[in-house]
């Protein structure tokens, strides 16, 4: 080993070698740490980079696909429960086209492909539920197509059409779906499921889709709509109409002296109704007219002769010039018809009450009649639909709002207090991180300013700090034989490099560390010349003695 190397271990060991047990732990820990980190840096920087294989798959397929990764030897993670298979970047192409040659997935060709299947003797009842289930493989490949939702599943009701019935059903479906993570999906997803599965079905309106999630919550139900909707809407009518009424009286009556409160009905179901009205046309004609005219011309006829065979009158030959005309006519007019069908819809607003009280002791210059003129127009008030409006004026309590002004005033009080401790906590931990750095800073200073003195023995020059007494460095030198430095020419001065003398500066001994190694080359030196060791230790007694 170079003997720089060898220096600097050296001088590395003797300072550790002076470390205190906590600073020893302290140490083992940080280099314990710089080791982990250096371990987990070099494991990600070499971890290769994983793309998507495979997403949305089904249980069986994933399966598939990882049995035929791991018979391939290619790493692979699994990601959303298992719907999705990342592979290494420069595997994605190959692993995809080997897992297309093995017909992987398999689940997704499910749809209209299951017609293809049908063999030519399929029974009508075959060929109807195989349609049936191809198009609900179609609805669940879409619904699982958008963003939030890994899986769908949908189930069809389609009633069969007779000829006998004289009212049909209408088909309803059922869709169930799993968000990403257990999300919630939006009304504005729940809405386009439910209108994505009813235009795909003939005879199927939005009421008849029920929608679930993975959590069974219905987000959906038939004949209501979207679940919880209704209320909605009839929470958010109710704030935009207290919103906007509350603005306008804030203007006239000043902010604070007007109380607003905006009551609606909300449908929660749609309704149909259907209206035909009957009209006669222009001109007054009635809807069926019938005339009948008969006219006799001629005199008085002659006998009519004798009943013969068969009761059938036979003339007796008597002659007559009468006439006989008959003539009828019918008329159907056609009438006007009027067909009228209004659908209403889930969340129309049946009726509403607006209610508005006003602080008596500030409010002056207006009447009720005019702000319930107002508030009527603001409102879209309709009192043939069943609304109603009602002014009042009414002394406003001052005991809610001072009580409001006081718990503010404790929570604002609360709050600085707690800014007052969090500043405070971290101005003593900054104190005390600044105290350590100087104190260490100080240390550092002290043990620069730490002069090494040179002794000069028969084996060559010994370097100890300058705060060994005189009496000590006499007692070191009786016992090694050392002399002074005067009596011992010097040596060629050694040119240390810049770095070198640095170094040497920088790394001081503590006088611990000076003491301990004293008593270890004493200790040496007693085991290999203890005759002298024993002489030294008679004259020290003796001059202790005189």
């Amino acid at each position: 080993m170079p003997k720089m190397l060898t220096g600097y271990f050296d001088r590395a060991k003797q300072v550790v070698s002076g470390f205190t047990l906590a600073q020893r732990t302290i140490a083992i820990i940080g280099v314990a740490l710089l080791v982990m980190g250096a371990i987990a840096l070099g494991s990600w920087l070499s971890r290769p980079q994983m793309s998507p294989l495979f997403t949305g798959l089904s249980a069986g397929d994933a399966s598939a696909v990882v049995d035929q990764l791991k018979t391939a030897g290619v790493s692979y993670e699994l990601a959303e429960g298992g719907a999705t298979i990342l592979v290494p970047d420069d595997q994605v192409y190959a692993q995809r086209l080997a897992a297309a040659s093995a017909g992987l997935p398999g689940d997704s060709s499910e749809g209209y492909t299951l017609l293809d299947k049908m063999g030519v003797t399929a029974s009508e009842f075959q060929q109807s539920v195989t349609y049936k289930r191809a198009i609900e493989g179609e609805l669940a490949s879409t619904i699982g197509s958008m963003d939030g939702i890994t899986a769908a599943s949908v189930q069809l009701a389609i009633p069969e059409e007779s000829v006998f019935v004289s009212e049909q059903q209408s088909p309803t479906a059922s869709v169930f779906v799993k968000t990403r993570n257990g999300s919630t999906l939006s009304d504005e997803k729940i809405e386009a499921i439910v209108h994505l599965t009813s235009a795909a079905v003939p005879g199927m309106t939005p009421e008849d889709v029920a929608v679930t999630d993975q959590n069974g919550a219905v987000l959906s139900a038939v004949g209501a709509g979207l679940t919880g909707n209704s209320s909605k809407q009839a929470t958010e009518h109710e704030a935009k109409v207290a919103a906007s009424v509350n603005a306008m009286l804030e203007t006239i009556v000043g902010p604070g002296n007007a109380t607003v409160t905006v009551s609606a009905d909300v449908a929660n179901s749609t309704s149909e109704r259907m209206d035909e009205t009957y009209s006669a046309p222009e001109g007054a004609l009635s809807a069926s007219e019938q005339t009948k005219t008969e006219t006799y011309t001629g005199g008085q006829g002659g006998g009519t002769g004798v009943l013969g065979p068969d009761n059938i009158a036979v003339p007796n030959g008597a002659a007559g010039d009468g006439a006989y005309e008959f003539e009828e006519t019918s008329r159907d007019n056609a009438v006007n018809k009027s067909t009228e069908k209004t659908v209403t819809p889930a969340g129309e607003v049946t009726r509403q009450t607006v209610s508005i009280a006003l602080n008596r002791g500030a409010v002056t210059g207006v009447t009720a009649a005019q702000v319930e003129t107002l508030v009527a127009s603001a409102a879209g008030i309709d009192l043939e639909r069943g609304d109603a409006i009602a002014v009042e004026f009414v002394e406003f309590s001052e005991s809610g709002a001072t009580a409001a002004q006081t718990a503010l005033q404790a929570a604002e009080a609360e709050q600085a207090a707690q800014m007052q401790q969090e500043l405070l906590r971290a101005a003593i931990i900054g104190g005390s991180i600044l105290l350590a750095v100087i104190i260490l800073v100080v240390f550092l200073a002290v043990r620069r300013k730490l002069k090494r003195r040179v002794m000069y023995t028969d084996d060559g020059p010994i370097e100890y700090f300058a705060t060994v007494t005189e009496s000590e460095e006499q007692k070191l030198k009786s016992l090694r034989g050392l002399k002074d430095a005067d009596a011992i020419p010097l040596p060629a001065p050694t040119r240390l490099l810049p770095s070198a003398d640095a170094d040497l500066d920088d790394e001081r001994e503590p006088d611990q560390m000076l003491v301990e190694r004293r008593r270890r080359e004493i200790d040496d030196l007693a085991k290999r010349e203890p005759e002298a060791i024993a002489g030294a230790l008679a004259s020290l007694m003796d001059e202790a003695r005189v």
